[in-house]
């Protein structure tokens, strides 16, 4: 599938003219669209910019900021029991999974509503950030989704990337009346996926990897095999 980059450009944040471009697109989605937020000013705070165990990125087209995405590494899993964390998965022992998985959770993911139609944002996002992130040799990520939510990302996650329901939770940091519906997925088990497919999103979301890269996620060369 070709996409024209159409000048847009994904960086991370790390100062306070990324951080007020990142706050332009959270208020405009979470804020004046969604209604989840009403004091924003510590949305992106300037101490989760300098703290090595969080990043953001912000993606802009054409000079204009339209899409943001945090990942934070390691989070405080113990907060999602705080939230009435209810597991659904029957299968999964989540302790031993925290215990012997490096976890990342990614979220606040939002496009303003004028480019929302444009997937080459949310894919640019993502690009960035699953590169930093098997970087930082982590192996898993976790996010929520709102249930019946208008513009909720929970068919791509589950049916495109392979996220896998593991539980809900009513409540959260957002006021949203919707509930939480917690999903994992497996980087590894994804990248494969992926890569089977020999789709052009495989290809977009590892293009500059090294080596490396690839074999830590089972991969055996920065140059994947393509359709014939």
């Amino acid at each position: 599938m070709p996409l024209s980059k159409n000048e847009l450009q994904v960086s991370r944040i790390t100062d306070e003219s990324g951080r007020r471009k990142a706050l332009e697109v959270m208020r405009s989605t979470y804020r004046d669209e969604k209604h989840w937020i009403s004091a924003d000013d510590k949305l992106v705070s300037l101490e989760e910019l300098q703290n090595d165990s969080v990043a953001w990125f912000v993606a802009e087209q054409d000079g204009a900021p339209v899409g943001v995405l945090r990942v934070l590494y390691a989070p405080p899993l113990d907060l999602y029991a705080a939230y009435g964390f209810k597991l659904v998965a029957k299968d999964i022992d989540l302790d031993a999974f925290v215990r012997n998985n490096r976890i990342a959770e990614i979220g606040r993911f939002a496009v303003v509503p004028t480019q929302r139609g444009n997937i080459l944002v949310s894919a640019a996002l993502m690009r960035e950030a699953v590169a930093a992130t098997v970087r930082r040799s982590f192996t898993h990520y976790i996010t929520d989704v709102f249930e019946g939510e208008a513009h909720s990302p929970f068919q791509f996650h589950t049916r495109v990337l392979g996220f896998e329901v593991v539980a809900t939770h009513d409540v959260g940091e957002l006021n949203c009346p919707n509930r939480r519906i917690t999903m994992v997925l497996d980087l590894k088990k994804c990248y494969l996926r992926l890569r089977s497919s020999r789709g052009w999103l495989f290809r977009y979301l590892t293009e500059g990897w090294t080596d490396e890269m690839h074999r830590a996620l089972g991969g055996e060369s920065a140059k994947p095999a393509v359709a014939a």
